[in-house]
């Protein structure tokens, strides 16, 4: 059911959105996670460092196509929030298109160069062939990964946040019931996660339009609508193409980092992926209130609502804040129970928990910085900006690849553990700055 964002208590609003989010946003992170913990239990700690050392890979494929996804859906809420319903159509037939074209050729990119990337990584020799094996699956099922995730942005836009919850909780649970199929019963091994992962995102996105083509009929696209102008799909550009590239430059961050982990070894390797995962997971609702606020923020500028942004704005720092010093603390309190979750029984297990133990201290400690990032980045965002984001964007790409090239050179494991925290300080400083100076340019309609 679509929502309207523009009425009713900016504070009850979000909040409300955002617990939908909250569950499928941490779904879509469990199918990395529901990967390492399969792959780490039941192939040992090679296969976790294999599975694990493609997340920067990873990343730097779906975090554009995820990125590019929300840029040219905020078209979309904007277009709802104004009551422009033909724009709705039209605005959906154009995210359509270009996230095909897009993501088709990002796959033709990035398949041939998956075994040059791995080596460039200085991925450990024992571990490069599982490595290539999972992402090379990973890679060639990105547009299926695009269908559930557009429309799962599209219905997002609209004011829904439950529907995208149950539809990714349908696809995690096929995921969950393929992958131990896949590895246990048949066999295949690393490769056979990889492939439970895309049928199941496969199988997710059919169910997913099915439901659209029987109760959402604002997202029913006719031929008509697929007649686009150059200035409506470069509208859509110029917003998703920035902040597409933003997921990218941040995953070259990543990929960097990942190359000085490889040189500490498959303990540090498989320490860091078990932690990283434990992250994702934890700042989910950091996450799911920021794209709260890009969805409430964009259906709110459409209808030419300012006052009700500033006021979502302090709602959702409250809300964002108070969550970020509660997982914080439970993440030092009771990290190595969690990370003995990943990995048991092996030789170096005791290595793998203390440095992940170490990485969730030091991130944990720093999850206030992450909340204030994520609301003001992603009320630029629903403003329809992309410069300042990108610019963000950028600040972490220097940050992480500054920890990697010097304090990983120095302190070794707990220098990539400060990568995350310096990254976010990096990108805060100018998007808080940008939303200030913008938010004295939006004025009430007279």
């Amino acid at each position: 059911m679509t929502k309207n964002l523009t009425s009713g208590d900016p504070m009850r609003l979000i909040f409300f959105f955002s617990l939908p989010l909250v569950a499928g946003n941490m779904m879509q992170q469990l199918y990395s996670f529901v990967d390492t913990l399969i792959v780490g239990r039941f192939l040992g700690v090679s296969a976790l460092a294999a599975v694990g050392c493609t997340g920067s890979l990873m990343f730097l494929a779906l975090g554009f196509i995820m990125g590019f996804c929300v840029g040219i859906t905020i078209c979309t809420g904007q277009r709802f929030g104004a009551e422009d319903m033909d724009g709705v159509r039209r605005s959906t037939a154009a995210c359509i298109i270009l996230g095909m074209v897009a993501t088709l050729l990002l796959t033709a990119i990035v398949l041939p160069l998956t075994r040059p990337m791995l080596v460039l990584m200085e991925t450990p020799v024992e571990i490069i062939d599982g490595a290539q094996d999972f992402i090379t699956v990973i890679f060639a099922g990105l547009i299926i990964f695009l269908f559930l995730y557009l429309q799962n942005c599209l219905v997002r836009a609209l004011g829904d946040s439950k529907i995208p919850t149950v539809m990714l909780g349908i696809a995690l649970f096929l995921n969950i019931v393929l992958e131990p199929i896949a590895i246990l019963v048949l066999g295949w091994g690393i490769p056979g996660a990889a492939l439970a992962t895309v049928i199941s995102q496969g199988l997710g996105a059919l169910i997913f339009f099915a439901y659209i083509r029987r109760r959402i009929p604002v997202l029913h696209v006719r031929r008509s609508d697929f007649c686009l102008d150059r200035a409506l799909l470069w509208e859509h550009l110029r917003v998703g193409l920035p902040m597409g590239f933003q997921g990218t430059v941040i995953a070259i961050g990543a990929v960097i980092l990942q190359i000085a982990l490889n040189n500490l070894g498959a303990v540090a390797v498989a320490a860091y992926a078990a932690s990283q995962k434990i992250d994702a997971v934890a700042v989910m609702p950091m996450l799911s209130f920021g794209y709260a606020m890009a969805a409430y923020t964009a259906q709110n500028y459409g209808a030419q609502k300012y006052d009700r942004i500033r006021a979502g704005v302090r709602a959702c720092l409250k809300l964002s804040m108070g969550f970020a010093v509660l997982i914080g603390a439970l993440l030092i309190a009771f990290g190595t129970h969690i990370l003995a979750l990943f990995i048991e029984g092996d030789a170096a297990a005791s290595d793998v928990i203390a440095y992940g133990h170490m990485f969730l201290i030091v991130n944990g400690s720093c999850y206030l910085i992450l909340a204030l990032l994520l609301v003001y980045r992603n009320v630029l965002q629903g403003l329809g900006q992309s410069v300042m984001p990108t610019v963000a964007g950028a600040m972490e790409l220097l940050m992480r690849a500054g920890a990697a090239i010097f304090l990983c050179a120095q302190f070794g494991f707990l220098g990539a553990c400060f990568a995350n925290p310096l990254a976010w300080i990096g990108a805060g400083v100018p998007v808080v700055i940008a939303y200030y100076w913008t938010q004295k340019t939006l004025r009430a309609p007279a």
